[in-house]
């Protein structure tokens, strides 16, 4: 069988979403009796069924729901190629995706340390609750996250481990307290346990606000200065602190802020040195 054209991909999964040919065909820009002909060719050079057609309503077989996933897969994936393929056409630079609240001590000295070394392009940081699907995308070279997760089909290496901290407001019942458990947090009518995905110093304003309370890495108590109250956290465990990237993919920038990100840890007081 000859490889399959995008277009024909696109037209499968546009036709699965709509289930209508009228709407389908509207929404491609095309024709309908030229979409009806483009999904009977692709059904013949598969040798399957895709569609159940009746004359009130079109529905997927078994068949096209697998074909579905796999062809959405294959557009994301060549959505992801252009963007990068227009990236390195473009000025280079290293995008960064991080959660809010994620290492921030780590991330600060990282990017510092970095930019003075020879090799080094301009740093972007993106803040994400999703920076795997970022890599995934191509709208981030590098993510910065708790623990490894779901990674498949990414490289990644620990570079250090973080104790939690719950950020409170001083004047909050428990704010005087040397340690909390998750489950007096849990009960706090403002706590969250995402942070949103704002920057530290918007997460912060919250917190002295009485407007949130959330669990963030133990590095955060570099930079939240007095108007919030770090405590430790002593029922959740350490956070181990990972760089992802794609795997398979070469980048200099990237290897080099790898070791950077290493080196900075390892001489960070408030982190303990990876396994």
């Amino acid at each position: 069988m000859d490889r399959l054209e995008t277009r024909e991909v696109e037209y499968f999964v546009t036709l699965a979403e709509e289930l209508h040919f009228g709407r389908a065909a509207e929404r491609l820009g095309i024709a309908q009796p030229p979409l009806s002909r483009a999904i009977g060719r692709l059904e013949r050079r598969l040798g399957v069924r895709l569609f159940e057609r009746t004359s009130r309503r079109v529905e997927l077989t078994a068949a096209g729901g697998v074909f579905l996933a796999e062809s959405r897969r294959v557009l994301d994936a060549m959505d992801s190629a252009v963007r990068r393929t227009q990236r390195a056409a473009q000025r280079q630079r290293l995008v960064v995706a991080t959660r809010p609240g994620t290492g921030p001590g780590l991330m600060a000295r990282t990017v510092r340390a970095y930019e003075r070394l020879a090799g080094a392009v301009p740093v972007e940081l993106v803040f994400t609750n999703d920076q795997v699907g970022a890599l995934h995308s191509g709208a981030a070279d590098i993510g910065l996250m708790c623990g490894r997760g779901d990674l498949d089909g990414m490289a990644s290496v620990e570079v250090a481990q973080e104790s939690a901290v719950a950020l409170l407001p001083p004047e909050h019942r428990l704010a005087g307290r040397s340690a909390v458990t998750f489950a007096e947090l849990a009960g706090e009518d403002t706590y969250r346990e995402l942070c949103p995905a704002d920057t530290l110093d918007q997460i912060v304003e919250l917190v002295s606000l009485g407007q949130l309370i959330v669990v963030a890495g133990a590095s955060v108590v570099q930079r939240i200065g007095t108007t919030v109250v770090a405590v430790p956290v002593t029922d959740i465990p350490a956070t181990r602190l990972v760089l992802a990237w794609p795997g398979g993919t070469r980048n200099a920038a990237r290897a080099l802020f790898v070791r950077t990100a290493k080196a900075a840890a390892a001489d960070d007081g408030s982190l303990d040195r990876a396994s």
